[in-house]
């Protein structure tokens, strides 16, 4: 089957994956948004949503959204790698994002254009420099879109320090080959499960 993802005869037809996905994803979970916004703001001062800044395809910076998992002015002291016992994160906080519904509102990313269904993760330019320095191949998961999920999510570790994300790295560059629409909607499936199974951070 043809690859559809790094290909410029692709490009179309995975936007338009990503837009019909990321519409039927949205209806389908809207309630979740609901629930989930109410038990953030009961359970914690500060606003529901948390937008941060994140390098998209060849760099470009953009807004990314998610529900807040952390304490407000969690990272006043500057950024650092989300690990299983952060302190930052509130109680409730810690459920989302072990489930990943705390990633939900980037299917409004999806829906804009800014990431795909399926891709690297958009990460912040403070570690996407630490890590080029550490090994310049890094450089080239910015050569293709980002992803609100991907290969890397499912098979490799959460990614909570240098050597983690390093471990990360071949899974983020098999997009530079592309991907089928097989493996696209394997992804998706293998990500419902993980969420089902609770195994994020």
């Amino acid at each position: 089957m043809e690859a559809i993802n790094g290909k410029r005869n692709g490009t179309f037809t995975i936007r338009i994956l990503d837009v019909y996905v990321g519409i039927v994803l949205l209806f389908i979970s809207f309630p979740f948004w609901i629930v989930i916004g109410v038990l953030i703001k009961l359970t914690s001062p500060g606003p529901v949503f948390y937008i941060q800044e994140r390098l998209k395809e060849y760099k470009r910076p953009f807004k990314l959204i998610k529900f807040r998992t952390m304490f407000v002015k969690a990272e006043e002291n500057g950024p650092m790698w989300a690990n299983k016992n952060d302190s930052r994160v509130t109680p409730f906080g810690r459920f989302l994002r072990k489930t990943r519904l705390d990633e939900l509102p980037q299917l409004i990313n999806v829906l804009k254009g800014d990431l795909s269904i399926v891709g690297p993760r958009p990460i912040r330019e403070h570690f996407a420099v630490l890590l080029n320095n550490h090994n310049s191949a890094y450089d080239k998961r910015f050569t293709v879109k980002p992803g609100l999920t991907g290969w890397a999510q499912i098979y490799a570790l959460y990614g909570t320090t240098i050597e983690e994300q390093m471990e990360k790295l071949p899974y983020d560059l098999m997009y530079l080959e592309g991907i089928t629409v097989k493996d696209y909607f394997k992804i998706i499936a293998l990500t419902a499960k993980t969420i089902v199974m609770g195994k994020g951070v």
